[in-house]
């Protein structure tokens, strides 16, 4: 059997592909400063209702912060849409579960009146017993 520790790629990565994904932003962070720093000239921007002059450093670091929020905005809104679907979830399995529950409680309270004061029925195998008192062994 595998070890299910922090460590295991198969299982999605848990902290290592955190860790991938933080150096990879880092060294993308690092080539964009590079890249601004090296193209420090100044041009200019049409705005549609004027045009100004910035020094390109300025430009490229602004418009990969504005990248970087737009990015970060969706995937805020992707986590807290699949929050809100396991909330959901969550609930119609407990639902789901108190159904269930109260089944096989009805079951074996039918179960116990038809079969008497006999808490254990014979089947043809004599390895498998049913009690009429556990409703989790009437499955079997």
């Amino acid at each position: 059997m595998a070890d299910k520790g922090f460590y295991n790629v198969t299982e999605g990565g848990g902290i290592l592909k955190t860790q991938w994904s933080l150096i990879a932003a880092l060294v993308i962070a690092l080539l964009t400063a590079v890249f601004a720093v090296i193209n420090v000239n100044s041009v200019q921007v049409n705005l549609l209702f004027s045009r100004v002059s910035i020094p390109l450093i300025l430009l490229i670091l602004g418009c990969t912060l504005l990248g970087g929020l737009i990015v970060g905005s969706f995937g805020i809104f992707r986590q807290y849409r699949l929050q809100r679907e396991i909330k959901r979830l969550t609930n119609q399995l407990h639902t789901l579960q108190e159904k269930h529950t109260s089944a096989v409680e009805a079951y074996a309270n039918v179960s116990s009146d038809t079969t008497g004061s006999s808490s254990t029925v014979s089947t043809s195998d004599p390895g498998i017993e049913q009690s009429s008192s556990n409703p989790d062994r009437l499955s079997k």
